[in-house]
């Protein structure tokens, strides 16, 4: 959410220079008026999902081999043709390991060529090498993402099936720095490593990354449901994120997890501000891959797009609403049912129907849909109790 360090490939800044306040606050105005109906501020795209690995937590459930019913190199192109369609949106070329794709740079420099703002996530395999990344430098990609589970090797390897996999992502880690790319840490949070996220920061601060990402796991894949942190852990992180934010050498940003935005803006109404710009973060990078202001959720302000063309809100959300062979994905964005309905908080049930935060938060609907077989009804990882004259209010506006 809030971060703390503005950074680019060759170093950075922090993000309370006046400098970066001016450019957080031209940011922050031209996203306000983006309108999430219209277009995504991120697609994530399943190249393939192939890979070598098999990850307790997978929501692909990733296969050994490719499946032949990809879309292939030319529907590639006309998908991103389309995706360009949107202007500048964010494109998150992941897997599965999109490193199992021989047309992998081809992709990546077709897309840069069109002008989006293209990061990559590979799987920590031994296909990751620094020359390999100088070529993905060198077809226009701005950011490499690297899943780390656990702050040492015995959590992490156990997590990922696969021993000696930490000492791998360091290496891979290592190497995006050396190829000139801006690195970004992924973590997914589970009941696993939930009591010891306090030991990533040396981790991550040390590998000079740009950004923490934290993905809050939703039983979804291989994914179940008793591997996630209850409510109450989940709060508990958001508090902690939320001061380690203010003092940590890199930025911070929760996937799946919307309602820590609501807590980051509790405690800055605490502290005495506004509720503001507060709805997301607005740093610039280098590096290109800004953050909006607005809360982006399933379905409102992100979109993904699977290895054979189905599109759905979000990975974590498999609810195909049309398929790119068919239909384009501007108009699967912008005109299904399933995305019109994400982005209506006026159709969510439970509490989150009466939130007063329902626009910036909006509970995570994946989770949501994941848990109960409904993606309107409240997130039930959210301790949040808005109370009978919230829920009345609520119900007066709409």
């Amino acid at each position: 959410m809030a971060g703390a360090r503005a950074a680019g490939m060759g170093g950075g800044m922090t993000a309370k220079s006046p400098r970066a306040m001016a450019e957080r606050q031209a940011h922050d105005a031209r996203m306000v008026q983006t309108d999430f109906n219209i277009s995504p501020f991120t697609i994530a795209w399943e190249l393939t999902r192939a890979c070598a690995f098999a990850c307790r937590h997978c929501r692909a459930e990733a296969q050994p081999k490719r499946n032949p019913n990809e879309l292939t190199t030319e529907e590639a192109f006309r998908l991103i043709d389309q995706i360009k369609e949107f202007g500048d949106p964010i494109l998150v070329i992941t897997g599965g390991d999109p490193m199992m794709r021989r047309d992998l740079f081809d992709i990546l420099s077709y897309a840069s060529g069109k002008g989006l703002r293209t990061s990559l996530t590979p799987t920590t395999t031994r296909l990751v090498t620094v020359e390999k990344l100088r070529r993905v430098k060198d077809a226009g990609v701005r950011r490499v993402a690297v899943s780390i589970d656990g702050p040492s090797a015995e959590p992490h390897d156990a997590f990922r099936g696969f021993h000696g996999s930490f000492d791998m992502a360091l290496r891979i880690a290592r190497a995006v720095g050396e190829a000139g790319l801006s690195l970004q840490v992924n973590t997914t949070v589970s009941r696993y490593n939930v009591n010891v996220l306090d030991e990533f920061i040396d981790v991550v601060s040390n590998l000079n990354a740009v950004q923490w990402s934290l993905f809050f796991l939703v039983p979804t894949g291989r994914a179940l449901a008793g591997d996630m942190i209850s409510p109450e852990e989940h709060e508990r992180v958001f508090n902690w994120l939320y001061g380690l934010s203010g003092k940590a050498s890199f930025d911070i940003k929760s996937t799946a997890a919307p309602a820590y935005r609501r807590v980051v803006i509790q405690k800055a109404m605490g502290n005495g501000a506004g509720g503001g710009t507060l709805a997301g973060a607005g740093y610039r990078y280098e590096d290109g891959l800004n953050r909006p202001v607005q809360g982006v959720n399933d379905g409102k302000g992100f979109c993904f797009v699977s290895h054979v063309g189905d599109v759905c809100p979000s990975g974590f959300l498999p609810l195909p609403a049309g398929n790119v062979r068919e239909r384009s994905v501007v108009d699967i964005y912008r005109n299904s049912r399933l995305f019109r309905e994400l982005r209506d908080p006026s159709l969510l049930t439970g509490k989150c129907s009466g939130c007063r935060f329902r626009e910036v938060c909006g509970g995570s609907r994946a989770r949501s849909y994941a848990v109960t077989g409904d993606y309107l009804t409240s997130d039930p990882s959210c301790v949040y109790d808005p109370g009978s004259e919230e829920i009345a209010q609520a119900a007066g506006a709409n």
